[in-house]
């Protein structure tokens, strides 16, 4: 996938009070990719998908339940017509570019990216577009100049005619930073519950090996404006120190971790080492003191065998045992029992085919919004 706008979502150092949100939607079309619909579209707010669209079914549907508050049937329609365009826009446009790339057969992706961004707390609103074509940027817009980026000699003629489409331009900057901006704050509104709810993490501090950083892992939290660090008597450390990203769990809450090398450290300076977590929405920092006791550690453990365990052991042999004694005791009867009692030539050990009722029948069982 092409590279994307980076979003900053956190001002200034661990600065976790305001929020970052977004409105994003992404189109792709595709030539030749198997089991997959030559065209996708889909919308998201705060990362959250809220509609989708695919050629296969041709209809605009929401992926969450409050999208329905925030819209109408003549919303669906509307959207459904706008994403049927565009994927007639996009067909045509692949084989475009495949031509002016000197291209024939193959699997080709071409993508659109668009949106806008809202700072809740300075009330800044930015926005962005952006198309890519096989995994690369092609073009993208800058908002500040009002002008097409060309990154490739390849897309400058399509920059050049653009750039000269002075109606659309204007429409543009009023779409990103006027109207996409008021439709982000509708929905922020209709999915509050979900979409403006502050979960707190789960802290935990491993250590794979007396010499390995202790990891402090935060999980479960959300929204994803996060920050994770460590600090000793209360001065934030930069040095051997680790921060990691923050990842998406399956639930739809987020995972983060900051490593911190101990090697160097003294135990009993330990206790003057603290991860902190601070999230957006929540003043205080929730702060977990860094202590030998209270780090898990996946190290194999000695296992300690007591009486009652070998008691267990002795008697579960004993039964296993008995139940050996006794089958081979009833296989050996029945074999005499047959030996005395069957008639010459016949196979004492064949059994006769299973029929019906014996018990063992052989029978099958918005483009924008």
């Amino acid at each position: 996938m092409f590279s994307v706008l980076s979003l900053l979502l956190l001002a200034g150092a661990h600065s976790a009070t305001a929020r970052l949100h977004s409105l994003k939607y992404f189109y792709t079309g595709s030539s030749q990719v198997p089991n997959f619909p030559e065209f996708v579209g889909v919308g998201l707010v705060d990362d959250v998908q809220m509609i989708h669209y695919d050629s296969n079914t041709e209809k605009a549907e929401p992926k969450q339940d409050w999208m329905l508050k925030a819209t109408d049937a003549q919303f669906w329609e509307r959207n459904t017509g706008n994403f049927f365009g565009s994927q007639q826009v996009f067909k045509v446009g692949i084989e475009n570019l495949k031509e002016r790339f000197n291209q024939t057969g193959g699997v080709h992706i071409y993508q659109y990216m668009y949106g806008c961004e809202w700072d809740d707390e300075t009330g800044e609103v930015n926005g962005f577009r952006q198309y890519g074509y096989d995994g690369e940027d092609f073009i993208s817009w800058d908002v500040e100049t009002g002008t097409w980026i060309a990154p490739t000699p390849k897309s400058v003629i399509t920059k050049l005619k653009w750039d000269q489409d002075k109606a659309r331009l204007i429409y543009l900057k009023n779409y990103l930073l006027q109207e996409c901006p008021s439709w982000l704050k509708k929905y922020l509104e209709q999915g509050r519950s979900s979409l403006l709810r502050t979960e707190l993490p789960r802290i935990s501090l491993l250590q794979k090996s007396p010499s390995s950083p202790v990891t402090c892992h935060a999980t479960g939290f959300y929204p994803d404006s996060a920050m994770l660090f460590w600090r000793k008597d209360g001065e934030d450390l930069h040095e051997d120190v680790y921060r990691g990203e923050v990842l998406p769990n399956h639930d739809g809450t987020f995972q983060m971790s900051a490593e911190l090398k101990v090697s160097s450290i003294s135990p009993e300076d330990w206790r003057s080492y603290d991860c902190v977590f601070q999230i957006s929405g929540v003043k205080e920092d929730i702060v977990t003191k860094l202590d030998k006791d209270s780090v898990e550690s996946n190290r194999e453990k000695p296992i300690s065998v007591t009486t009652t365990t070998i008691t267990i052991i002795i008697i579960v042999l004993a039964v296993a045992l008995a139940v050996a004694l006794a089958v081979i005791g009833f296989i050996v009867y029945r074999k005499k029992k047959a030996q005395s009692t069957s008639p010459a030539g016949k196979d004492p050990g064949a059994l006769e085919p299973l029929k019906t009722g014996d018990g063992g029948s052989n029978s099958p069982s918005e483009t924008s919004s």
